[in-house]
């Protein structure tokens, strides 16, 4: 066996660490350090090791809009997965925004092909994640109007009906009325519901985490923002408890001081999401969404009326941007690489999650909090 030393973990705190490889370069121990002990091996002079990292919103990428999927887009879709690997990204729940039952459907469909063709050097397709098309119409944002849905378990068994299993998580607005009857049926499920596109006010939102509703999409954006006599669904999830706060942290959808605010107040919940569009890998300019035009400048996607659409950027660069903020490195990594899997149940601590990955499927990152930057753990990245 041989060992890589003084390793932090992004959930470890100052503790370090020491991790055993097997011949194949397989993680099969990870062992806390005794303050002040000499362990033999690679030094990694206090460099965090994570998992890789799972991005619980992306829409698309490389040209391809995931509600527009046809088995033609296979091979560009898989083209996506190879480029979301050498981004440093493992996994992601590939968004589906509103848009017509049939070529949701279809998209559906798609992706469980894809699923099916998956091969080493390729993201994994997670279960999709629905935002829409139960969403207020006041808080759509770039959600086209004419595809919002009233609520019911009938409009979601219409959508997801033969697919249910192929289905991690669904953004809705819970004070619609017939949204309590969806959460119930996703509950049943399975399925992790968030609040996101919604006008609920604290109350509201209270009432719906009491009902399993366990995350926010895109916190402080398409909701009421944090108000001194208006507290609002994100204050009623900071106070919560256990609710998953998502969080696009690229500066523009959230400025800087309310993101490390939100991760001040709940370090352990934050999850970094990228919310990238189809023109993800692709230069800034004008690109199609649907029938409408994308306008991204510096990674940033609007639509010609200047909606805020989303971003082009990759998950990891959320992470480095956050880490400069607040000065908090370890939690920026563990927003984007251990509390996504969280979210979608697993609560294993982070020595269990990194028993048993090849090293060279996992990140290292190294630099302080102001200039954070990441590698993979290959072996020739184990010494110092």
């Amino acid at each position: 066996m041989r060992w890589l030393s003084n390793v932090r973990l992004p959930e470890g705190g100052p503790q370090l660490w020491r991790i055993g490889l097997d011949d194949q370069d397989q993680i099969v121990v990870v062992e806390a350090l005794a303050p002040g002990s000499a362990a033999a091996g690679a030094n990694w002079q206090g460099d965090w090791l994570s998992p890789a990292g799972v991005d619980l919103q992306i829409n698309g990428g490389l040209g391809l809009a995931f509600p527009e999927l046809t088995d033609a887009d296979l091979p560009q879709l898989e083209a996506l997965l190879e480029l979301l690997w050498r981004d440093g990204i493992e996994a992601i729940c590939p968004t589906l925004v509103t848009c017509a039952v049939a070529p949701l459907r279809q998209a559906l469909a798609v992706l469980r092909a894809a699923r099916q063709r998956h091969r080493s050097g390729r993201c994994r397709l997670l279960g999709a994640h629905l935002e829409g098309p139960f969403l207020a119409h006041a808080r759509r944002g770039a959600h086209p109007a004419n595809q919002l849905c009233a609520p019911s378990r009938s409009a979601l068994l219409e959508r997801i009906g033969g697919f249910e299993e192929e289905i991690d998580l669904v953004t809705l607005a819970p004070e619609l009325e017939g949204a309590g009857e969806v959460i119930r049926s996703l509950q049943e499920l399975g399925i992790v519901v968030s609040l996101g596109h919604s006008q609920a006010n604290q109350a509201e939102a209270s009432a719906a985490f009491g009902a399993g509703v366990s995350m926010l999409t895109h916190s402080l954006n398409a909701m009421a923002g944090l108000h001194h006599r208006a507290p609002g669904p994100v204050a009623a999830a900071l106070l919560g408890g256990e609710v998953h706060l998502g969080l696009i942290a690229d500066g523009v959808h959230v400025a800087p001081t309310m993101a490390v605010l939100l991760q001040r107040l709940a370090a352990e919940r934050l999850v970094l999401v990228s919310d990238a569009l189809a023109p993800y890998g692709l230069a800034d300019g004008r690109h199609r969404w649907d029938q409408r035009e994308l306008l991204v400048e510096n990674g940033t996607c609007r639509l010609e009326d200047g909606t805020l659409a989303g971003v082009t950027l990759p998950l990891l660069e959320g992470v480095r941007r956050l880490a400069l903020w607040g000065g908090e490195a370890a939690a920026a990594i563990a927003a984007a690489t251990v509390t996504p899997r969280r979210v979608l149940g697993d609560g294993r601590a982070i020595e269990s999650l990194l028993v048993g990955l090849p090293l060279a499927e996992t990140l290292r990152w190294s630099g302080p909090a102001q200039s954070l930057d990441w590698q993979r753990s290959g072996p020739s990245n184990q010494a110092a």
